[in-house]
Parts: structure tokens; sequence; C-alpha cells
């Protein structure tokens, strides 16, 4: 299996690199043209959209038929965005190609979910399958904005978009091997069942909320912490160190987390994470140095980081084996539409209460949400 799962990994490392290398090459090419912040904002906002309207079909598609074919559609889509960009390196393709580059991402981050936990043999592998998995999107989230960077210094755009243009192909290398897990056949969809559904199992929806709460903290760590070092006097090479430290904290702690998994069960991970997660949001704001926002950025990239590796395992344990693509499509239409809205809900609130008002306010909401996080012990499945 471990030979599988670096295959798998790899794969999307290659197919996820194309999204945040776009993400970078995207905007600067924007910028250049003469295009504002509000654009670049809208622009950005693609790279989630597409994922709300595709998470759900693409996870139905994927317990029907597996995860080859759409792996085999995200790296059309994804090659077919950066391609465009490379002949028309305009403002509504560049938009297009932030639509079709984020809908693979969303679509073929499902069906390596469902394909890694259906690969597995019981309960350890499940855990350990995750936590490697999760290394590949903090991976890919420094290989393509530096990959990018560097060519379009040396090379220009066009070299970068040619770059994101090749390397989904390389996907492709690692999936062609893998054997298809489909032990059991889809029972026909009963009239009337419906995605939500699945919303009244009572652990899937615990589970969603302590999502939901771990991702609002990871996008208003993004979203506030340039306005709270612009505040504090901070300069700007020195905010983007604090963010990258919060990227490479978030990637150390997954290669590590096989082993705490051996010792912790998930929902104990999950809880600890969402206080502490409480405690240094309280804290972010009381401090004024770089080098101690550097050292609060650590200690959420850590906490954060962590959490949606055991996420994805304890999804599996709790979802009919059946519909497991479909719940992953639900959780991922939420991420995602959270990170579409929660940034102007963010904005407005900054600009009621203050920067410091709404760590705090975040604090108090997670730090009270872990309670979810410990009610699930009470399946008998999680440890």
């Amino acid at each position: 299996m471990k030979r599988q799962l670096a295959r798998l990994i790899a794969s999307q490392i290659c197919l996820h690199s194309c999204m945040t290398g776009l993400r970078l090459a995207a905007p600067l090419m924007a910028l250049r043209l003469g295009y504002g912040a509000a654009q670049v904002g809208v622009m950005l906002a693609f790279f989630s959209l597409s994922q709300i309207f595709l998470a759900l079909p693409a996870g139905r598609f994927a317990d029907r038929h597996g995860m080859k074919p759409l792996i085999a559609t995200g790296v059309a889509m994804a090659s077919l965005g950066a391609g465009l960009a490379v002949f028309f390196p305009i403002y509504p393709v560049l938009c297009l190609a932030a639509l079709l580059t984020g809908g693979c991402t969303g679509i073929t981050t499902i069906a390596l979910q469902r394909h890694v936990g259906r690969m597995t043999r019981d309960h350890d592998e499940l855990k350990l399958a995750f936590s490697w998995l999760s290394i590949g999107p903090a991976i890919s989230n420094f290989i393509g904005p530096f990959s990018v960077g560097l060519l379009i210094d040396h090379s220009g755009f066009t070299s970068a978009f040619v770059f994101l243009t090749v390397i989904p192909f390389f996907a492709w290398v690692g999936i062609r091997t893998q054997v298809r897990h489909e032990p059991i056949e889809p029972e026909p969809v009963p009239e009337g069942q419906r995605a939500w559904d699945l919303l009244k199992i009572p652990m899937l929806r615990r589970l969603l909320w302590v999502n939901w709460f771990m991702s609002s903290s990871w996008d208003v760590h993004t979203f506030v912490v340039p306005l709270l070092g612009h505040e504090r006097g901070i300069s700007a090479s020195a905010i983007g160190t604090i963010m990258g430290a919060f990227a490479i904290a978030a990637a150390l702690i997954r290669t590590v987390l096989p082993i705490i998994a051996q010792k912790l069960t998930e929902w104990q991970i999950m809880t600890m994470a969402m206080l502490m997660t409480g405690v240094v949001m309280g804290i972010y704001p009381l401090v004024s140095s770089a080098w101690a926002m550097g050292v609060c950025s650590v200690a959420l990239g850590v906490f954060l980081g962590c959490v949606q590796p055991m996420l994805m395992s304890t999804m599996h344990q709790i979802t009919p084996p059946k519909r497991q693509g479909e719940a992953l499509g639900v959780r991922l239409m939420m991420v995602n539409a959270s990170s579409v809205c929660m940034p102007m809900l963010f904005g407005l609130a900054g600009a009621t209460i203050g920067v410091s008002g709404l760590f705090w306010c975040v604090s108090a909401v997670v730090t009270s949400g872990s309670r979810l996080a410990w009610g699930l012990r009470a399946d008998k499945n999680l440890g």
C-alpha cells in the first residue's frame, strides 16, 4: 500500500501545484494588465466558486465510477485552463482558467480521498493513510507558487503558464496503474434521496461543524494577519515571513502526524487542536512584535494542520460506504462556500469591532465548538 499511496500523493502534488501556481500567476498578470484589487479579488473567488457547484456531482460520480475517470477529467480541465492562458493572457480567460483549475482541484481531491479510504484495511491504516495524503497539498502550496515565481522572474509569464499546462499530465503516471477499489456495487438511489439526507447522521453533523470552525480559523488567519501586521507597523516582508511560517508549520506537523495518530484517537487530536487554536487566537492580538506574531503563526499552523487528516479518517468511518464520495462532496462544497463568503464577513466584522475583536470572537467560537469534537468519542468506531 505504501508504494500506491506514494504515487497518489505525487499525482496530487502535480494537480494541486497547477492550481496554486496559477493562483499566483493569474493575479500578477491581471495587475500587470492594469486591473485593480477588486477585480483580482473576484478572480481569486473563482478558484473556490467552481468547487461549490462541482463537489456534489463529483462525489456521486466517484461513488459510481471510481477514481480514474475523475482524475482524467481533472487533468484535462487543469491543462486546458493553463493552456488557454498561454495563448490568451487576458482577464476573462484568466478567470476561466481559475474556474477550471479550481474545479480540477475539487473533483480530484474527492476522488483521491475516497480511493484512499477504500484501499485501507483497518482503522489504523485509515488514519495513517490520510495523515500521509494530507502532506500533498502542503507541499504543492510551496512548489506551485515557488516554481511559477521563478519562471515569471527569469522567463516571463508565458513560460510559467506553459509549465502549469504540462505539469498536470504527470499526475496520470501515478494514477493509471492504480487498482479500482469497488468491492460493492452502488445501490440504486431511492426516489427523493438527496445529498443533504446525509446530515441526518448525528456524527456527520458534528464533524461538519468541526470542519467549518477550523476552516474558518484558517481563513481568518490568512485574511486578518496582513491587516494586523499593517496595524502594528510591521514590514511587508516580515508579514510574508509570518504567513510562510504558518504554511511550513502546517506541512511539517503532517509529516509527524502518522506517529501521533498511532498514540491518540481522532477525536482526541481534534479536541486538543480546537482548544489550542482558541487559545492562540486569543493571544494573537495581544502581541506586537514580528517574532511574537511568528510564534503564534507557527503554533496555529501546527494545530490547524493536524485537523484535516483526522476529519477525513473520521468521515470514512461514520459515512455509509456507498455514499462516501457524496459525503466528501458535501464537505468540500461547505468549505469552499465558506472560503467565498467568510472574507466578506470578516471585512465587515473587522470594520465594526476591529481586527483584535475579530480574533477574540473567533477564539471564543472555536473554543466553545471543541465540545463538538469531544462529542465524537461517543461513536464506538472512533476509539
